[in-house]
C-alpha cells in the first residue's frame, strides 16, 4: 500500500501524461478504492492543483489547461534528506540513471539555503562509503564540480594524476560525465592537444574554472562510446579484434563494454575489440570465455590462440578419436 504522499505525487503524474482519466481507472492503476482517490483529488486542490471533474457514471478528472504545477516547498530537513538521497542514487548507481540523479543534485544545492548546504557539506565530510574492492572512490564534492563544469561550459584549468601517479595541469573544456556501472569518468577537449579525451574522475585533485567561456565544435556524439573504447583498449599494447557467433546482447555479456568496443555483424554475430598486455595475455582471456570465436586480427594472437588451442587438443586427446 503507497503511502499519502506516494499516492498524491503518483496522482499527479497520471493526470499530467493524460487529457482525462475516470475514477475507476485512477483506483485500478494507483490500487486504491475509488473513494481513496477522490479524497486525494480533493487533498491536490487543497495544495493548489485545479484539477476540474465531470459529473456522472462516465465522468472523470483532468488537469485544467494551462495548469502549472505549484512550486515545491520543502522545509529545511526535507531539502536535506532529498540531497542526501540523489548523492547516495548518484554514487552508487541505485537508479540506473546516474547523470540524472547528479543533475538534480546539482540543481538543488544552487537554491539550498546556506545553513542547509553546510550541513550537507558536513555530512559529505563525515560519511564514508563502503568501495568495491579494489575501486578508486571519489568525493561528491567533486563529483559535483565536475558535473557543475559540464553545465557551465567553461574553460577550467585541471589538476589531474595518471594511473602511474605522474602530475600534470593542464587547461580542458568540460563537457559529459560517464558513469560505466564502476567509475565515473570526465570527458572533455585537452586544449593543448587539441582532442577529446577520457580522465578518471577520482584521478582530479582540483578544477579550477578560468572564466573563459567556450563553444564546443564537433563534440563526440556518444561519449560513452567514447569512453568504452579509451577503458577497453586504450591503457594496452596490444589490440584484437574478434568476432562471436553470438547476437549483440549475448556478446555484451561474455565480454562487458567496461572490457571490448562492440558493433553487430548482422543479427547473430559481434566483433569486438579487446585489449591486453601481449598475446599471451589475450589468448588466455579468450580462451577464458568458454565460447566458440575467430579472431580477426592481429596474426599473433591468432597464432598463439591455435598454438594453445593444439597443445590442449595434444594434452587431453589420448586415445578419444
Amino acid at each position: 500500500m503507497l503511502s499519502t504522499s506516494a499516492r498524491l505525487l503518483r496522482l499527479v503524474s497520471l493526470l499530467a501524461v493524460r487529457p482525462a482519466w475516470t475514477c475507476g481507472e485512477l483506483a485500478e492503476r494507483i490500487e486504491v478504492t475509488e473513494r481513496t482517490v477522490r479524497r486525494d483529488i480533493a487533498r491536490l486542490r487543497e495544495l493548489g492543483y485545479a484539477v476540474d471533474s465531470d459529473p456522472g457514471p462516465w465522468g472523470g478528472y483532468r488537469l485544467r489547461p494551462g495548469t502549472r504545477t505549484p512550486p515545491l516547498i520543502l522545509d529545511d530537513e526535507e531539502a536535506l534528506a532529498v540531497a542526501v538521497g540523489l548523492r547516495e542514487a548518484a554514487l552508487s548507481g541505485a537508479l540506473g540513471g546516474d547523470q540524472a540523479a547528479l543533475s538534480a543534485l546539482l540543481k538543488l544545492r544552487q537554491v539550498l539555503p546556506g545553513r542547509v548546504a553546510d550541513r550537507l557539506g558536513d555530512m559529505d565530510a563525515a560519511f564514508v562509503q563502503t568501495p568495491r574492492s579494489g575501486e578508486a572512490q571519489i568525493a561528491p564534492g567533486m563529483l559535483l564540480e565536475l558535473a557543475a563544469a559540464c553545465r557551465r561550459a567553461e574553460r577550467g584549468r585541471m589538476a589531474y594524476r595518471d594511473r602511474e601517479g605522474r602530475a600534470s595541469v593542464r587547461d580542458v573544456d568540460p563537457y559529459r560525465l560517464v558513469h560505466t556501472g564502476r567509475r565515473w569518468y570526465f570527458v572533455a577537449r585537452d586544449v593543448e592537444r587539441g582532442e577529446w579525451r577520457t580522465f578518471r574522475a577520482d584521478r582530479v585533485e582540483r578544477l579550477q574554472p578560468t572564466g573563459r567561456p567556450v563553444e564546443l565544435t564537433e563534440p563526440p556524439p556518444d561519449p560513452a562510446l567514447l569512453v568504452s573504447r579509451a577503458t577497453a583498449t586504450g591503457p594496452y599494447p596490444l589490440r584484437a579484434t574478434v568476432r562471436l557467433p553470438v547476437p549483440m546482447d549475448r556478446a555484451l555479456r561474455l565480454i562487458p563494454s567496461t572490457v571490448g568496443v562492440h558493433r553487430p555483424d548482422g543479427p547473430d554475430a559481434t566483433i569486438v575489440d579487446v585489449g591486453g598486455p601481449d598475446a599471451e595475455g589475450l589468448t588466455t582471456y579468450l580462451l577464458g570465455l568458454g565460447t566458440p570465436l575467430r579472431v580477426l586480427s592481429p596474426d599473433s594472437v591468432r597464432r598463439t590462440l591455435v598454438r594453445r588451442t593444439r597443445e590442449l587438443l595434444e594434452s587431453n586427446g589420448g586415445d578419444v578419436p
